[in-house]
This record gives structure tokens, C-alpha cells and sequence, in this order.
């Protein structure tokens, strides 16, 4: 196991703690507002919910960043509400039913712009990408965070390029190790299919797992299935779905004929991700540096060398699926509410200072250039390769929500032997109808 590049982000992360307030954290209680620090002047009240994205999936974390912000603004109360992946849509979408939607949401475009912004939902906050800063943000996030009527929905904070891992352990014993090229992470489509071969024939039962009980961690499965042979999932203006290809129903076959992958209709990402670093198969779609910095400190059952790779491909050209994240806020019509809202999202992202440190929580990359921000931490530059494989931001695409339920619905289908090609042509229709 790869202790030894831990260390510099571990320093990091104690660093980070002390320099973000000490004991003053806000928490759901709304502690770190001190009456010292009171006046007269009216309190606002706000919420913040956050989906589990890297390092912020942790109360804690959140709490002592929003600590330093009740330290500069004490008239801005925040609380905090954490959210997972299984419930937090519902739990959104139930709170917006009866009026009483969160303040804000740190989460992705694929809800902020194209569920609840494009639904009407959300404060546009144009004028926060008119600061200088906004101008450094990277082209292909910025073009991410913009609807087609030029309205933003979200204003970014971090990003990371999703990947997969393998057991190297396992790999090698297994003589599957060859198939990779170690150097620049990468193998191909028929590297794959030998080594999911030669894992099965050493003993490996559950090589790897198609986990489809839900939409979390879909983006692995998606990835592998639109790498293997070059499929495209929507059209490049992101206008609609299409997947129902040749190239992709190859690769679905490939899928359900390979010996050792199991299509698993009630696991999800994070199931697949425990039962991968329990050593109970080789390989995990469900990946990017959170998952290894968060494993390798916490779980105890994780005793093997952890080697990421890229999703294979046939032609050489790798388009993995990027995550983009920042903040969200819904328009619940109180300007007073999202002005201060806006204050804490400028608080959060145009201090130099804050922003690194709220970056570096979450253990993923800045949406712009802060130079040596992971210096000497060799984990941290391992993943950064990933970067230059970067693919399409496809989640844009209106009727994405849909989208994603129908995809697993697919995978479930295929499972459980249902005509492949039947089920990639449904799952195509139902996507673009839920455009229309």
C-alpha cells in the first residue's frame, strides 16, 4: 500500500485545519459565531447542503471552512446539512416541494444548471464571473458552468478527472500485470480483455463488477462502456443522447460475454468501491483520487497496492469523464438571502488564501492555475497525469436526470439477459424524450 504518498497530504490536511479557524467551526448548530464578535446589525440565516465530493463529504471539513468565514462575516449565520448520492436528490426534491430548499448546494452543472437551474430554480449568478478572477478559470469548466441563454447556475471550485483502479497485487500475481503500461497508466481494449481473462483463469471469481442499483458513481459505467470502442454518448453540442451506436452495443456484448464481470443490480459506486478495496475483486470503474486519499486513511482492510488507470480503449484515444464542482443557490425569493449567499461563494473562491485551502479539502484540483498547490505530494502528481485525458463534459445535456435513471434501468436490463441491442435503443428513446 502506497503509505509513503500520504505523507505530504496528510501534512497538508493538518496544515489546512489549523489555518482554517482551529476551534472555530460552524456546524449545524451554527457554532464558531462568537457573541464577541456580534453587533447590532440583523443576522442571515442560510443553509448549505453538500453532496459528498471528495474531501467535503466530511461535516468537519465543511464546518472548519465555514468557520473562517463567520470569522470575517459574523452577521452571516451558515448551517450545514450533508447529503449522499442514494438520497440527496430526494431529499432536495422533497424540500423543494415544500418550500423550503436549501440556500445553497455545493454540487455539480449536471444539477445546479441543467436539473434545478434549467427547471427555474436557481439565483443566476452572472455577476460573479464578471470579477478578473472568473477570467482564469479554465476555458472547458467556464463553458460548463454557462447555459445556452448565458445564464450561470453554479460557480466552480474544484475538479477532478474520474478514472479506474486495478489490484496491482492481484495483477501480478495473476500475470495480468503486462497489459498496462505502467508509465502512462494506460492499456487497451484487448489489454483488458486478456487480463480480465487471466485473473479469472488464477481464481478471481468477481473480477470486476457492473454495480447498477442506482445513478451513483454511473459515471464509471459509462465511461467504461463509451471507452472499449469509442462510442459517443451525446451529440458534441449536447443537444442529445446518442448512444444507441454499433460501437457501443459491442461493448456491452463484451461486457456480459467476459468471465469474471458481474453485473450487480443492487450495488452502487460505493458499494463497488468497499467490496474493491476489501481485495473482493480486481479492478474498480467507480474511482478518482478521493476514493484512494480516503481508503488508504481509513479503511483498515485495504492491504494491497492501489495502480490507477485509464478506462481501456481501441484506438488510443482516452476520454474520461471529468467532475466539476462549486456552488449553487437557489432563488427561494429573499435577495437578502442570496446576496449574502454570494458573498460567502466570493469569500469561498477569490481569496487566494481561502480558495487554496478550500481546495485542498476537497482532494481534488483547482478550476484554475494555483501553482505547486500539491507540491512534493506524490499521490497527488500520480493523479494529475489523468488531467491530459480529460473528455467531453457531456452532463450538460437537458433531460440528464432521466438520462441517468434510464441508464442503470439498461445495465439492470442487460443483466438480466434482456437483448442488448433492445435495451440500448430504449435507453436512447427514453433520454431524448425526456428532452422533449
Amino acid at each position: 500500500m502506497k503509505i509513503k504518498h500520504f505523507l505530504g497530504l496528510i501534512l497538508t490536511m493538518s496544515l489546512l485545519f489549523t489555518a482554517c479557524g482551529g476551534n472555530n467551526v460552524a456546524d449545524t448548530n451554527h457554532t464558531g459565531f462568537s457573541d464577541k464578535q456580534a453587533s447590532k446589525e440583523e443576522t442571515t440565516e442560510l443553509s448549505l447542503w453538500f453532496y459528498p465530493v471528495g474531501g467535503w463529504e466530511s461535516s468537519s471539513t465543511v464546518s472548519s471552512l465555514i468557520g473562517a468565514f463567520h470569522n470575517t462575516y459574523p452577521n452571516i449565520r451558515i448551517s450545514i446539512h450533508p447529503l449522499d448520492y442514494e438520497t440527496g436528490d430526494a431529499e432536495i426534491e422533497e424540500a423543494i416541494e415544500n418550500g423550503n430548499a436549501p440556500d445553497i448546494v455545493f454540487e455539480g452543472p449536471e444539477r445546479l444548471s441543467a436539473n434545478w437551474g434549467a427547471r427555474g430554480l436557481m439565483a443566476d449568478l452572472s455577476d460573479l464571473w464578471e470579477s478578473e478572477i472568473s477570467g482564469e478559470i479554465y476555458d472547458s469548466v467556464a463553458a460548463a458552468c454557462q447555459e445556452n441563454d448565458g445564464a450561470h447556475y453554479i460557480y466552480p471550485l474544484c475538479m477532478t478527472t474520474h478514472c479506474m483502479a486495478v489490484n496491482r497485487d492481484l495483477f501480478q500475481a495473476a500475470g495480468a500485470w503486462q497489459y498496462i503500461d505502467e508509465a502512462t497508466h494506460t492499456w487497451t481494449t484487448d489489454g483488458f480483455i486478456a487480463a480480465a481473462a487471466a485473473l479469472h483463469a488464477y481464481g478471481v471469481e468477481d473480477v470486476a463488477e457492473i454495480y447498477c442499483g442506482g445513478q451513483g458513481g454511473d459515471q464509471g459505467t459509462r465511461a467504461l462502456v463509451t471507452n472499449l470502442y469509442s462510442g459517443d454518448f451525446t451529440d458534441p453540442a449536447h443537444t442529445g443522447y446518442t448512444f444507441n451506436t454499433p460501437e457501443n452495443i459491442q461493448a456491452l456484448k463484451l461486457l456480459t460475454d467476459t468471465a469474471g464481470i458481474q453485473f450487480a443490480p443492487s450495488m452502487v459506486g460505493a458499494d463497488e468501491i468497499e467490496k474493491f478495496c476489501n481485495g473482493e475483486t480486481a479492478m474498480c470503474f467507480c474511482w478518482n483520487v478521493a476514493n484512494e486519499v480516503t481508503q488508504t486513511i481509513s479503511n483498515p482492510n485495504l492491504n494491497f497496492d492501489i495502480f490507477p488507470v485509464t478506462f481501456p480503449t481501441n484506438d488510443g484515444e482516452f476520454n474520461l469523464q471529468g467532475g466539476i464542482w462549486g456552488f449553487g443557490v437557489f432563488d427561494n425569493g429573499n435577495n437578502k438571502k442570496i446576496e449574502a449567499a454570494k458573498t460567502f461563494i466570493r469569500f469561498m473562491t477569490e481569496d487566494t488564501n481561502q480558495y487554496t485551502q478550500a481546495v485542498l479539502s476537497s482532494s481534488f484540483w483547482p478550476v484554475r492555475d494555483i501553482p505547486n498547490i500539491y507540491e512534493n505530494d506524490e499521490l497527488m502528481t500520480e493523479y494529475f497525469t489523468f488531467r491530459q485525458y480529460l473528455g467531453d463534459y457531456y452532463q450538460v445535456t437537458p433531460g440528464w436526470t432521466q438520462a441517468r435513471t434510464a441508464w442503470w434501468n439498461m445495465l439492470q436490463e442487460i443483466g438480466a439477459g434482456g437483448d442488448i441491442a433492445d435495451a440500448a435503443e430504449k435507453f436512447e428513446s427514453t433520454a431524448n424524450a425526456a428532452i422533449k
